[in-house]
């Protein structure tokens, strides 16, 4: 090991700072602000939103329980918002709609501005000093070199619980045998004929007449590894994809990740080339406009909180007097 001793500037500045800018980052870093208290967002990429604006997810999942919106608040006001950028979405929409990452970019920093917070783009938690238990300063690394952060409270919106894992907190990650959820690099077509695709087969693996099946069963695209192809008409001839797995990532091993990322722009390019052979009326001129800068992480580091929810607790409805949401 090497040790390296130096001194680098510590700021005190704020009441609260917020690791991590997705959508658990800036709607705490808002409540916050809300409450007065002066915030720092720290977000490791050049947008906020996580994986519906750089991770190019195309959809929101379900707000509703099918009779009515149960997703409220601030989720609620980004969620109307987003919709409102998207004239081919009607606003009593509420089940996977489709995601506009560039409107939700802009939808994201009025949110977290418009309550006084501020954010630091291109910036990384990169150690952490903690004592007793207590956070006393996170270390961030961006242009500007090394800076510490103290605050009153530290949030970990980080999604791999690195702040908490590096303070010394205890996290789980993975099952029993430490095997970790696969991954997908999402991607957008664009030049795709709308009405091909509205009105041929969707393309949904759960159509049992869709063109996934038949790309698989004849195997010529040996780079599509499954069936798995879920998509969203996004703007004019534009589709957003989920589609494809790629195993063995693990998003606290970088190595793992630029790997897969490599791998799912392949898998990218080769959902272009099949979908142009087996659906020419709707990708026979489609173009891959963008494969996503993130990669689309299911599962990683898990929090161990005061208390553990059980499969008990979810189908008895369980309700605590300091739940949150």
């Amino acid at each position: 090991m090497w040790s390296l001793t130096r001194e680098i500037p510590f700021n005190t500045d704020y009441d609260v700072i917020v690791l991590g800018g997705g959508p658990a980052g800036c709607t705490a870093a808002a409540a916050a602000g809300r409450e007065g208290m002066k915030t720092l967002l720290v977000e490791h990429t050049g947008a906020l939103g996580g994986m519906g604006t750089s991770g190019l997810v195309p959809a929101w999942c379900p707000f509703s329980d099918h009779e009515k919106i149960v997703y409220r608040g601030l989720a609620e006001r980004v969620f109307n918002e987003c919709k409102e950028g998207m004239k081919h979405v009607s606003p009593n929409d509420l089940d996977w709609v489709s995601i506009d990452p560039e409107h939700l970019k802009r939808v994201y920093d009025d949110l977290v501005s418009g309550f006084g917070v501020e954010v630091l783009f291109n910036s990384m938690l990169s150690a952490v000093e903690a004592e007793d238990g207590q956070v006393k300063a996170a270390i961030i690394s961006n242009k500007a070199g090394l800076t510490a952060y103290g605050a009153k409270v530290f949030i970990d919106c980080t999604g791999d619980a690195d702040l908490v894992a590096w303070a010394g907190a205890e996290y789980e990650k993975g099952d029993e045998d430490g095997n970790l959820q696969s991954t997908t690099l999402c991607f957008m077509l664009s030049n795709v004929d709308e009405y091909g695709y509205r009105s041929g087969e969707w393309l949904h693996p759960s159509n049992p007449n869709s063109a996934i099946h038949k790309i698989l069963d004849e195997g010529k695209y040996p780079d599509i590894p499954d069936r798995h192809a879920c998509n969203q008409l996004l703007g004019p001839g534009v589709v957003g994809f989920n589609a494809g797995h790629v195993w063995e990532v693990d998003n606290t091993k970088p190595e793992t990740v630029s790997k897969a990322l490599m791998k799912g722009r392949k898998i990218a390019k080769a959902f272009r080339d099949a979908l142009a052979e087996y659906m020419p009326a709707a990708f026979g001129n489609a173009f891959l406009a963008q494969t996503a800068p993130l990669m689309g992480i299911r599962e990683t580091r898990r929090i161990c909180g005061d208390y553990k929810l059980t499969v008990e607790d979810y189908l008895a409805r369980q309700t605590f007097p300091d739940e949150i949401c």
